[in-house]
């Protein structure tokens, strides 16, 4: 009777601890836990994404009402894509301002000197070529020059858009509207779609040190060559 008892009693405790595990894990309760802590520490968190990827149908709403828009990416290639294409074609509500940078790849100076950059840029792919060997030297700048230029006609008779180079460290990628910013980290093995995405909202922190970081890379980061400025 005694053996009985404790069996029903284990089986019992495992089965209580299974279901409220479960109820831990669910992704309702993740989400109502994080805003609860969201609001008690006033980071403004409205979601994380375990894959930026995972973020994509929520960034493109957003940026299809945002009144503006600013753009910090480590390569750029979401730009030449569907999310991002009503901007340039017309589509949808056109934001009174969009900035976007992207990484300085480098470039001849005009007296044909080195420039310096893309050196961070050449981290960047020694970090990636840990798990994508297809990164050999140089790709990465190849494909920021060639999203580069795809902006520079994209956006040619758009009102209102403006592109910069930054020469930082690329860790991480902002993409801010006047409601929300996408936070997504890099993680140093992995591709940006691979790696965590934060959501956060304008009343929050982690919102004003996003756009905080924006504006300080905007500020000292170059117009690319030959390009006054992609809205005159």
């Amino acid at each position: 009777m005694t053996e009985f008892a404790l069996g029903v009693t284990s089986s019992l405790v495992a089965t209580t601890a299974t279901v409220g595990l479960g109820w831990l894990l669910s992704r309702r309760v993740r989400w109502w836990l994080l805003a609860v802590v969201s609001a008690l520490s006033g980071l403004g968190v409205l979601r994380v994404h375990q894959h930026q990827d995972d973020a994509k149908p929520a960034l493109a709403e957003e940026v299809g009402r945002a009144r503006w828009l600013r753009v910090m990416v480590g390569r750029g290639n979401e730009l030449t894509r569907d999310g991002f294409t009503p901007l340039w074609t017309g589509g949808g509500r056109t934001p009174e301002s969009v900035r976007v940078l992207l990484p300085d790849p480098g470039s001849p100076a005009p007296d044909g000197s080195p420039r310096t950059g893309g050196n961070w840029l050449a981290r960047r792919e020694l970090e990636l070529r840990q798990t994508d060997p297809g990164f050999g030297p140089g790709l990465l700048s190849e494909q920021v020059r060639a999203n580069l230029h795809y902006l520079n006609e994209a956006t040619r008779n758009a009102d209102g858009a403006e592109v910069r180079l930054y020469d930082l460290p690329n860790l991480y990628r902002i993409i801010a509207t006047d409601n929300i910013a996408f936070i997504t980290l890099y993680e140093s093995a992995a591709h940006g779609r691979n790696s965590p995405c934060i959501v956060t909202h304008r009343s929050g922190r982690l919102y004003d040190f996003a756009l905080h970081v924006f504006d300080t890379a905007w500020d000292s980061a170059r117009v690319p060559d030959g390009t006054a400025s992609l809205d005159s």
